[in-house]
Order: structure tokens, then C-alpha cells, then sequence
């Protein structure tokens, strides 16, 4: 089937409907697809789902999707789902949403590419001045990127140009993207770095994500010994673990964190990929927390939907970046298209005061899920902030017959953890709430049918 003839929702559809499930997922026409993409996608990919179907005992093939309104998603059998994924995080206002598409279309009439740093758009300015209102120290300066890792690797660079010191601690269970600077400090798993240790930066330490106040001891107490030596230029966090599992940190470890760092003159780098734009229930977590973080980066929700991050830090900082003939950008860094998707993004969540709404939203929903699952067996624990959510399950294989499970039911959720023992929901800040009740009983009923 050609890719114009597959179905579409239809025009009323509200974007906050239950699931509809025709075809039992993934339909003939999914896995037609699936079998044109395994002979031109990179081997990585279908050998990674492979590997999870063999270690849970399932059928993991996905879906393949061709439409998506608000917190649906459609497949190509005509299936509909309610969306807890939402674009791994990144699809804040939902699929479609009216203020990103409105100021993508007025966008691209007007001018898609810019010159980046050279000849900018005027949209890129009118978002700058936006995040620079999102951190509070002294004159905020903003440095564009098109990914998260983009924006990581771009405050590891300001840390390393304004400090002198190549060294890094980053956290055990961390994710902040693939790219050769991040990588060398993600924490989530070992294998994902092993087979470029050569090329990755050696200067890198680990210490333990905390889940209590004893763990956050222990944890400062190695930060502190890592950065006592004035090898460490920056000390990188997230101020809840995301991919690693949505685990928050106990009440005054992000300050305390900085305390230490700072005292021994290394800058603190919050990354806020998941974090930020609302999704844990503010703007800015570490911000929201009283944690004086020096470096904030932005990504995934950002643009709506689109490719752009941010790495943003007081002049004093960034002005390390004004020294030598040295720069950070690309092609795509301040794309005007990216930028105008942004600017929708960051006024709708404000305007229509969706942060907030993702703290009470979210905590019911945490309430209703261990109402629904606690004390079942399998069943670790429910946490998160926002809509952030995870519930951890005892093993890597029992989440991913879940996750099976639920998209039966019409639901999609990913796994996390660094185990992937981990149900995380990421779903658009504008989900009816109805629908993330039905999942918990929806999801009471798969972990019940084993």
C-alpha cells in the first residue's frame, strides 16, 4: 500500500478518545511495513527488538504509524491508540497540536532556513529572549542546538572553556544522548559505551543516582571526592532520572549537590530534556527545586515536536565562549521553522498554565496507579513527578510483555530503566485526564493476566 493511502483519523476527532482497536497490533499491514523497513533501516534497530522479544518470551514486533491528534495515535491497519509515550516526552501539547502546526504554517511561508549565527531570523531572537527568562542568574545567554545530546554537549563544552578542566561526574543510571561528548558520561548502561571507550573522554566519574537520603549521602560524599582534585570542570544531572527510570532524587539533594560542586569551583549542569517546559510539573526543575545550577539545557518538548535545544547559562559563563576562535553551532541551529514551533510550544504551555496542570494531573494519576497496582505482584513501586511516571517492575521482561500487553489494549508506553524494568509515561500535557485512569485499570488487567 502506498504511504498516501493509509488511513487517517477523521477531521472531528477530538484527540482525547479511547482506544479502538480493529486488528490485533501489529495488523498484516504493520508488519508488511516493518518487513520494507528491516531491508533499508540500519541492522541495529530490528536486532535490538529481536533481542527483546527473545529475552521476554513475546511477539515485540511494533507498529507503524501514520497519524496522530492529540493524545491518539493511529497505525497503519486503522488501529487508534492513546498515546503515553507522546514522542519519548518530546510532544508536549500533543500530535497536531493547533499552536505549533499554526506557527509552523506561518513560518514556513514566510522563511524555513535561515544563516544560523551568521544572518539569524528574527524568530530566533524572539525565542532567546524567552529562555533567557527560564534561568535566574544574571544575564542569561542562550546556545542553540537541534537535539538534546546537542545541547549537553554544548554545556560540557562552556563548562570546559570557562572552568580549565576537562573532568565530568556525571550519575550511574544518567542518559543525556549519544553523541561522543554525552556518551562518555551516560550512565544508564555500560554497553552503550564500551565499544567506543577509545574515543570517549577518560576524565569521567560516576556516582550513584540517589532514591533516599542515605543513598544522597553517599552520593555527595563520592561527588565531593571526584571534584576535590580541580580536574572537574562540570558536575552533569538530571534533576530526575528520566530513561533511567523516572526516579526523583530526595528534597535537597540537587541543592546540596551544588554546594559541593560550586565549593570546589565546578559548575553544575542541569539537564532538563525530560525535565523541563512543564513535564515534571515546572518550567524548570532544578529551578522549581531552589537549586542554584549554573547551566540548564532544554530539548525534547521544546519544539513541539520538532528538532531544537538549548543550553543556557549566565553571561559570566558564557563568556568563555567570547575568548579564541571557537564556536558551537551547525547547519540547523536556529532553523526560523524550529524556532517558530518553539515559540508556540513555550507560549501555549504558559499561557494555558499546563506546568501546574501536569503537577496535579500527574499526581492523581500516581495516586490512581498504586491504588490500581500496589502491593500486585511484580509490581516495585509507582513514582515520578508531573507527568513523568514510572512504575518499576521486578525484571526487564516482565515490563516488556506489559508494554506488549498494553498495546493490545491500545495503549502506548515505553520501558526504561537500566534494566528496562521500568513503565515510563510520558504523555502530552494536555491528555484528558479519563484516559490515564483507564490505563491503570488497563494496565491492573495485563500485569493480572501475567
Amino acid at each position: 500500500m502506498p504511504l498516501s493511502e493509509f488511513p487517517l483519523p477523521s477531521e472531528d476527532s477530538s484527540g482525547n478518545e479511547p482506544p479502538e482497536i480493529r486488528v490485533l497490533p501489529p495488523g498484516p499491514l504493520s508488519r508488511s511495513a516493518l518487513a520494507r523497513l528491516e531491508k533499508v533501516e540500519c541492522p541495529a534497530f530490528g536486532h535490538r527488538r529481536h533481542a527483546r522479544a527473545e529475552a521476554a518470551g513475546a511477539d515485540m514486533a511494533p507498529i507503524v504509524l501514520t497519524s496522530g491528534r492529540g493524545s491518539n495515535l493511529y497505525d497503519a491497519d486503522g488501529n487508534r491508540y492513546v498515546d503515553l509515550a507522546a514522542g519519548f516526552g518530546s510532544v508536549l501539547l500533543g500530535h497536531g497540536a493547533t499552536a505549533v502546526s499554526r506557527a509552523m504554517e506561518a513560518q514556513s511561508d514566510r522563511l524555513v532556513q535561515a544563516l544560523g549565527d551568521v544572518n539569524p531570523a528574527d524568530t530566533k531572537l524572539a525565542l532567546l529572549e524567552r529562555l533567557t527568562s527560564l534561568h535566574p542568574g544574571e544575564s542569561p545567554k542562550v546556545l542553540l542546538g537541534t537535539s538534546g545530546s546537542d545541547a549537553v554537549t554544548a554545556a560540557i563544552k562552556t563548562a570546559v572553556l570557562a572552568t580549565g578542566r576537562p573532568g565530568v561526574v556525571a550519575f550511574e543510571g544518567g542518559y543525556h544522548g549519544l553523541g561522543y561528548a554525552p556518551l562518555a558520561a551516560c550512565g544508564l548502561r555500560e554497553s552503550l559505551r564500551a565499544p567506543f571507550a577509545a574515543q570517549l573522554n577518560p576524565h569521567v566519574a560516576f556516582a550513584p543516582y540517589p532514591r533516599n537520603s542515605a543513598d544522597a549521602d553517599r552520593a555527595l560524599s563520592l561527588v565531593e571526592a571526584a571534584v576535590r582534585g580541580k580536574e572537574v570542570g562540570a558536575v552533569l544531572v538530571e534533576p530526575i532520572l528520566g530513561r533511567g527510570g523516572c526516579v526523583v532524587p530526595p528534597d535537597g539533594f540537587l541543592p546540596a549537590l551544588c554546594e559541593v560542586a560550586h565549593r570546589h569551583g565546578a559548575l553544575v549542569v542541569a539537564d532538563e530534556i525530560w525535565t523541563g517546559i512543564g513535564r515534571s510539573g515546572a518550567m524548570v526543575r532544578s529551578v522549581a527545586v531552589n537549586a542554584p545550577v549554573d547551566v540548564i539545557c532544554l530539548g525534547k518538548g521544546l519544539g513541539g515536536g520538532l528538532p531544537i535545544s538549548a543550553c543556557i547559562a549566565p553571561e559570566a559563563i558564557m563568556n568563555a565562549w567570547a575568548s579564541g576562535d571557537v564556536i558551537h553551532t551547525s547547519t540547523h541551529s536556529g532553523l526560523p521553522l524550529a524556532c517558530a514551533a518553539a515559540i508556540g510550544t513555550l507560549d501555549s504551555v504558559r499561557f494555558r498554565h499546563l506546568a501546574p496542570r501536569a503537577a496535579e494531573v500527574g499526581a492523581r494519576a500516581r495516586e490512581a496507579l498504586s491504588a490500581e497496582l500496589g502491593g500486585r505482584r511484580g509490581v516495585v513501586e509507582v513514582r515520578g513527578a508531573g507527568l513523568m511516571l514510572g512504575i518499576e517492575l521486578e525484571s526487564g521482561e516482565l515490563a516488556s510483555r506489559a508494554t506488549r500487553g498494553m498495546l493490545e489494549r491500545g495503549y502506548v508506553l515505553l520501558t526504561g530503566g537500566t534494566r528496562g524494568e521500568v513503565l515510563t509515561l510520558t504523555p502530552a500535557l494536555t491528555i484528558d485526564e479519563a484516559l490515564l485512569s483507564a490505563s491503570a485499570g488497563a494496565l491492573r488487567e495485563v500485569l493480572a493476566s501475567g
